[in-house]
């Protein structure tokens, strides 16, 4: 039998997004990977930018982002805080939901964890199968990954987009 502390230590895979709708948003975006490498987060793949109308409200600036594949050695609660903190050093303020953002990280899969309803952090990030700007950079990365929950392929999950989600991303 191992015991807990060896077991917390070792290094797991975690999906992390990463968007931007204000300013300088591939700056923005770069920053962000600085910022999450100086917290000693190993990427083993990036996606390419994509490009996305501002979701509800396409009035609003473009997002950009991108999916990082990392390995980490903290847990679910320790990296959230990481991630508040570095939209917190790049100018990120409370504002309403949806409102444009210069940084936006999320946790989109954490090792697989699937967490309870009432838990803390949702996980796999409870949007995630639905948003455009997830499944393609993360298919760009991870072709074989598979929903920690519902066990849906990421062929899968696209192929369920809407067709105005499928035309309307661009990779750049």
């Amino acid at each position: 039998m191992k015991r807990q502390d060896i077991l917390e230590d070792q290094a797991k895979i975690v999906f992390l997004g990463i968007g931007s709708n204000l300013g300088l948003r591939k700056i923005n975006i770069e920053k962000a990977k600085f910022l999450l490498i100086e917290h000693n987060l190993d990427f083993l793949s990036v996606s390419s930018y994509y490009e996305t109308p501002s979701w509800p409200d396409t009035t609003k600036p473009k997002f950009l982002n991108i999916i990082l594949k990392l390995q980490c050695h903290c847990n679910p609660q320790e990296l959230l805080k990481i991630c508040k903190s570095i939209e917190s050093q790049l100018g990120r303020k409370k504002t309403k939901k949806n409102a444009p953002r210069i940084c936006d990280l999320d946790i989109i899969d954490f090792n697989k964890l699937v967490s309870k309803k009432n838990a803390r952090i949702i996980l796999p990030h409870k949007m995630m199968h639905k948003r455009n700007f997830v499944l393609f950079p993360l298919f760009e990365i991870q072709k074989n990954w598979v929903h920690p929950d519902n066990q849906s392929d990421i062929k899968t999950l696209i192929s369920l987009l809407p067709d105005r989600d499928i035309r309307s991303i661009k990779q750049i």
